[in-house]
């Protein structure tokens, strides 16, 4: 009897085994099942943006799409550093002659010099320019504000030269990679002897994808363009406005130095 019992314990033992072996079979069927359908699912073709991206760069025929590429960086390039520059030079214009006023009104000529000289951007520097030449005439203190306006509102176009050879040139660039995928279309259809719709296909390709990129370029730095000449007019308006009322209260201080005398 304890024989039979130990050979039946042993029996359901190996059962059991095998019900478990069985099922982590049935397991890892199901696994590779989930996965050739995820897979199946899964089109090679498609993916993430940058992985678009990076084969329309390819199919638009590597050397054209490089050139198009550097132009984007190097626009960019200016684009951001004029940005910088001209965010850093916005001050509140009103604040600077409120105080310039005050201290003039104290007679404090050297303290609105000094408070111009530490102000940063275009503003302080048309103020402390025609605080330097406050004991001349009136007509010399004008024409020395004006002068040095110009030459200020010219650096603050400095570079934007750059930044529109660079809108002219990506479509340039991108027409130029669509000509020259005609050509190779038409020289592939020579050598083939035929007209048929895959060369054609995939010479237009070719040539409608590096278009497709340099306007596109030509139209993100046209956007950054733009806002930074916002900046600049916005900029230059605050200088002319502030020379106004610099030359204002100039005139005002002089007549009060006269009165007293």
């Amino acid at each position: 009897m304890i024989g039979l019992t130990g050979f039946t314990q042993t029996l359901s033992a190996q059962a059991d085994s095998l019900a478990i072996t069985d099922s982590l079979a049935q397991a890892d069927s199901l696994t590779e099942v989930l996965l050739a359908d995820g897979m199946a699912d899964t089109d090679p073709e498609e993916g993430g943006f940058h992985k678009q991206l990076k084969t329309k760069f390819i199919d638009g025929n590597a050397g054209f799409m490089s050139l198009v590429a550097l132009a984007l960086v190097l626009g960019l390039a200016f684009c951001i550093e004029r940005i910088i520059y001209l965010t850093l030079s916005e001050i509140k214009s009103y604040r600077l002659m409120e105080d310039i006023e005050r201290l003039l009104k104290q007679d404090d000529v050297e303290g609105a010099k000094a408070l111009c000289r530490n102000t940063r951007g275009p503003v302080a520097s048309v103020c402390y320019q025609g605080l330097l030449h406050i004991h001349q005439s009136m007509d010399a203190i004008e024409r020395s504000v004006t002068n040095y306006g110009g030459l200020l509102a010219a650096n603050l176009e400095k570079g934007c030269s750059w930044i529109k050879l660079f809108i002219a040139m990506a479509p340039s660039l991108g027409f130029l990679g669509t000509v020259i995928g005609m050509v190779m279309a038409f020289d592939q259809i020579q050598q083939a002897g035929d007209i048929g719709p895959t060369i054609v296909a995939r010479g237009m390709k070719v040539a409608l994808i590096t278009t497709i990129f340099g306007i596109v370029v030509a139209l993100i730095l046209q956007l950054f363009y733009s806002y930074i000449l916002s900046k600049i007019e916005r900029l230059t308006a605050q200088m002319e406005e502030s020379a106004i009322t610099l030359l204002d209260l100039i005139t005002e201080y002089k007549g009060k130095m006269k009165s007293e005398e």
